[in-house]
């Protein structure tokens, strides 16, 4: 009987002891959460470095201008670092891009970095930074504007198939794949493209400091590496990050300990969008199909 009793008290001391260490990995379970998560809140709220990525092809993007905006108001953002790996994009994306930078830059210091590829649109997004950097291998520069458009109409007449459209005037639609290039609408596409040229050049003449007729030889559509692009003024300095926080600190005060924090801009997507995007990549939704009209954007692989 003796026995019994004895096993049952220690039972019962057993549970206890269970019981309290329970009880303290819990409470030290929860402690430790309660520290990350105090760590991670005075991360988020101390004074930092912003990082842009800018990669892909650049189109119009509402949610990465209002992103920016608050960038711009944010008082612990000292200065922002612009990543840049892009052949370019739309006319429009591109000047939107640059002109969200230049607002930035109004009450902080930009500097960009280009990694592999900064051309057309991404260039003009570069020039929207206060300095920019790329590496001796970099591909720059492809300066200048695109309209595309094909005439099918020989295709058309092989298949036994005629198109016809009723307009208000003879350049409403113009250029149409469905109809040959007049004269009258040739001129007329040109002179829009020759608009925003204009307007692209005038942009990299007025950011890098140089006369629209040194601008001129070089905004022929070429391409310049990040050598060339030093020698020709479209680039200030060769490196990458390292070399944007030298020139961060020496030339705007800005302490180099700063964490450096990425943007945070969510695109929100599509079911049908994700699920390929998951399963086959972008081999059926590419970006480049999103674009449409005026173009500043280097593809030699569709030459």
């Amino acid at each position: 009987m003796a026995l019994e009793i004895d096993h049952i008290v220690d039972r019962r001391r057993l549970k206890r002891r269970l019981v309290f260490w329970r009880v303290t990995a819990v409470v030290a379970v929860v402690a430790v959460i309660v520290v990350a998560i105090g760590q991670f809140r005075d991360l988020r709220e101390r004074d930092h470095v912003a990082l842009l990525n800018i990669s892909g092809v650049i189109v119009a993007d509402p949610v990465r201008n209002a992103a920016l905006k608050e960038l711009a108001e944010d008082n612990r953002v000292k200065a922002v670092l612009v990543r840049i790996n892009s052949p370019g994009g739309t006319v429009v994306g591109g000047e939107q891009l640059f002109l969200n930078l230049r607002k930035i830059a109004e009450k902080k210091p930009i500097v960009a970095v280009i990694s592999e590829l900064g051309t057309s649109a991404g260039y003009m997004a570069a020039i929207g930074a206060d300095h920019i950097i790329a590496r001796q291998g970099t591909i720059t520069g492809s300066i200048g504007v695109l309209l595309q458009t094909t005439n099918i109409t020989g295709l058309l007449e092989k298949l036994g198939i005629s198109a016809e459209a009723i307009k208000s005037a003879p350049l409403k639609a113009a250029p149409n794949p469905l109809e040959p290039l007049t004269p009258a609408s040739r001129a007329a596409t040109q002179a829009i493209v020759s608009d925003m040229y204009d307007m692209f050049i005038n942009m990299v003449s007025e950011r890098r400091n140089m006369d629209i007729a040194r601008v001129r030889p070089l905004a022929d559509g070429r391409v310049f590496t990040g050598r060339q692009a030093i020698k020709n003024g479209l680039i200030d300095a060769l490196g990458g990050d390292d070399e944007a926080r030298d020139w961060l600190a020496a030339e705007k005060g800005i302490d180099k300990n700063l964490p450096l924090r990425p943007v945070e801009i969510e695109k929100r997507r599509g079911a049908v969008r994700e699920f390929f995007d998951s399963t086959v990549g972008k081999t059926l939704f590419s970006e480049r199909l999103t674009l449409d009209g005026m173009i500043s954007l280097w593809h030699p692989q569709l030459n």
